[in-house]
């Protein structure tokens, strides 16, 4: 059980880049796909056709950073509240989620205001 707790408290603990180096790993090693699993698991309860139509949590992937990506980097810091190096991390492993389970309107906030700063953004 210690063993489980300690496990645990690592996952809790892992910046950005090491979760989506996580989920690349899950994914080409073991052929397991995260976020379809999540999808795939909440989508029943959810309550059938209807909720699958009228998506309400988005998640903003930064595709690249663009020619400025000093100022993209700035901002993602201060979008996410994240340091610097984990802001340059997620900024370096394009496409990296930003952020993810938001509303609409605040992921149409964000993308625009990644990609004024000269990034590709793409939300999902």
């Amino acid at each position: 059980m210690a063993e489980l707790k300690d496990f645990a408290e690592q996952l809790v603990n892992l910046t950005v880049k090491e979760v989506n180096e996580l989920a690349t790993i899950l994914k080409d090693e073991y052929g397991i796909e995260p976020a379809a699993a999540a999808v795939a698991v909440a989508g029943p309860a959810a309550g059938g056709d209807d909720a699958a139509d009228e998506k309400t949590e988005f998640d903003v992937i930064l595709t690249a950073a663009g020619s400025s990506k000093l100022a993209v980097v700035k901002l993602v810091k201060e979008l996410t509240g994240l340091g610097l190096k984990e802001a340059k991390g997620i900024v370096d492993s394009a496409p990296a989620a930003v952020k993810e389970g938001i509303s609409k309107d605040e992921a149409e906030g964000l993308k625009k205001s990644l990609e004024e700063a000269g990034a590709e953004v793409e939300l999902k």
